[in-house]
């Protein structure tokens, strides 16, 4: 019984998160299209709003169907009050659900990551301090950007 299930329920979950991918993609496309600046000039408006419903939705939707069923206990703190979230270990795709939970918020990404083909159109959307590893000055100039970020009175999303 647990093949059968395995041989019915691998492809179709597989084909269920392919297609949510690739419906984030073409969100986040959209959202983005002939945006100025890539994370210099914050999202407004309709773009804002679209990434934070569709992704947040979608994002929820595919953990939903690799069989993640996430309760959330309390409230989650608005933008004015935490500009900043922390989440450890920041080592796995779990940050995704805190991502999709909390509105999307900004992310800290390496730089690397944003020319991932799919994927980085999504991840450029959520508009992520982008960490260049290989400047001596990646450090404070992350730390600068979340501040700035974090001081901006609301014009830029929260930042995990």
């Amino acid at each position: 019984q647990t093949v059968l299930q395995g041989i019915i329920l691998l492809p179709l979950r597989a084909i269920c998160i392919i297609f949510i991918v690739l419906l984030a993609w073409l969100f986040a496309s959209i959202a983005t299209f002939r945006h100025p600046g890539t994370g210099s000039v914050p999202l407004k408006g309709w773009r804002r709003r679209m990434i934070q419903k569709t992704l947040s939705g979608l994002t929820r939707t595919a953990f939903f169907v690799m069989g993640f069923q996430v309760k959330v206990k309390g409230k989650v703190a608005s933008l004015s009050e935490a500009p900043i979230f922390v989440a450890a270990p920041h080592s796995s795709f779990f940050d995704a659900i805190i991502c999709a939970l909390t509105g999307m918020p900004s992310i800290v990404s390496r730089a690397e990551n944003l020319s991932t083909p799919v994927f980085g159109t999504i991840l450029s959307s959520l508009q992520p301090v982008a960490v260049f590893r290989q400047d001596p000055d990646s450090r404070k100039n992350t730390v600068t950007e979340i501040t700035k970020r974090a001081l901006s009175r609301g014009q830029w999303p929260q930042v995990v």
